[in-house]
């Protein structure tokens, strides 16, 4: 029996494909390893929305080949469909396969026999068109679902149109039956996962809205969560539905990128600040307990001091819990990367700092209003020094002795203190456990 290990980089998306094409391997016979482990091949779904991403693929390959150097290692993902020619001149690589042909793996790998001049399976983008569905299983805990790939935006500094293609959709009723799939296997908590799930159904009769509603009727499912959603795609009627909703988690991650409307314009984000503080408010109007969660990229070009502290000012006023901060990294085809402008790198490091902190705060306040209080936390099998994680409704990370008989049950907990790395001790609720 060969064995296979997996390495997933990047985003939600890339975790349930590398699941989905797993499942692949099992049903060919092959037995599945920790990537820690020596193993026969190495899959790694990559990632390319920095350079630095492009980096760990390459550290990655070597971490593979230290423990198995007559490893079989595949590349997929959006690096692989970006730069095939670049994967295919790292060392020990054997098959680099694009966006077209990364549920094809198994078939593609045949022999797996080494050989000098590693295979590439690569398409034009445009000729990558259908939707391919993908849940994460092996997590006791939760499932990540995806329901939506590729993105019909145009933002001058994002790759992702160009390594996942247009955006396309799967089906209402096969999003259902994958959930009923996803629960049947005892999973808690599924999150919703594409490249712009906002602009879920525009080829089709149903919408992001009804995708909710007809899981937050699923008895089975406990908990769902909308990942990454554009700030003009969440509009009040979701807001309003999760607020009220059974299911639906109290919890948005909604990318803004820039504080200022001069920036947003020369990134041709598809809305201006007032749009964002709108939600926000909207949001907190209804459910002052939800967490809010930002992303933001520092040193875009033409982003000077004054844009930059535009930007602080905005978030630093904000009701919202933490910031994903990223420092802009110029990529080879994006408008961005020829405009005028350029951040020195050391500024750009500078601001990421600065944010950094100021998510430090931000978290750290929306956490110290729960103090005291209870809420359900549905316990995960992480544990570190013999403390267990889990995660409140509305996003909230909290630590407890280690018990395995409370991993993957959503029990009452009490909140006490915040502790360090954003974190809150907690204490379960002790009729919870009658």
């Amino acid at each position: 029996m060969h064995s296979v290990a997996f390495h997933t980089l990047g985003c939600k998306l890339n975790f349930s494909e590398t699941s989905a094409i797993g499942r692949k391997f099992l049903e060919a016979g092959f037995l599945k390893k920790d990537f820690e482990e020596p193993a026969d091949v190495y899959v790694i779904n990559t990632c390319s929305v920095t350079e630095e991403a492009n980096k760990k693929c390459r550290y990655t390959v070597r971490q593979a080949l230290v423990r198995n150097p007559a490893a079989y290692i595949v590349i997929m993902g959006c690096y692989a469909q970006l730069k095939p020619k670049e994967i295919a001149e790292i060392p020990g690589v054997d098959l680099v396969v694009g966006a077209n042909d990364k549920f094809r793996i198994v078939e593609l790998i045949g022999d797996m026999q080494k050989t000098e001049n590693p295979c590439v399976f690569h398409s034009e983008i445009k000729e990558v068109t259908d939707f391919k569905d993908a849940f994460s299983l092996g997590d006791r805990t939760r499932s990540y679902l995806k329901i939506q790939d590729g993105c019909d935006y145009k933002c001058t500094f994002c790759t992702i149109p160009l390594a996942r293609g247009k955006s396309r959709s799967d089906s209402f009723e096969n999003i259902l039956a994958n959930a009923h799939k996803i629960a049947a296997a005892g999973v808690k908590e599924i999150t919703l996962a594409g490249v712009n799930i906002g602009d879920y159904g525009k080829e089709q009769p149903h919408t992001l809205l009804d995708i909710v509603k007809a899981l937050d009727e699923i008895e089975e499912i406990e908990r769902v969560r909308i990942s990454s959603i554009e700030p003009n795609l969440l509009n009040h009627h979701i807001i309003d539905f999760v607020a009220n909703s059974k299911r639906i988690m109290p919890h948005f991650h909604i990318p803004l990128q820039s504080g200022n409307n001069e920036i947003l314009g020369l990134m041709r984000r598809r809305y201006r600040r007032e749009l964002y503080a709108d939600r926000v408010a909207n949001i907190k109007s209804l459910m002052p307990h939800a967490c809010i969660g930002v992303d933001v990229i520092v040193g875009f070009p033409g982003e000077t001091d004054a844009h930059f502290e535009d930007t602080y000012m905005f978030l630093n006023e904000l009701d919202i819990a933490y910031l994903h901060v990223f420092t802009y990294s110029e990529r080879e085809n994006t408008p961005a990367s020829e405009m005028e402008g350029v951040v020195p790198k050391v500024v750009r490091n500078e601001r990421n700092k600065r944010l950094r902190m100021l998510s430090d705060k931000k978290r750290r306040f929306f956490y110290e209003q729960f103090v005291g209080t209870s809420r359900p936390v549905l316990w995960e099998s992480e544990q570190e020094g013999g403390t267990m994680f889990g995660f409140t409704d509305n996003y909230i990370k909290v630590g407890i002795p280690f018990q395995p008989d409370y991993i993957n049950k959503i029990m009452p907990t009490d909140l006490s203190q915040v502790l360090a790395e954003g974190v809150m001790q907690g204490k379960v609720v002790e009729c919870s456990l009658v």
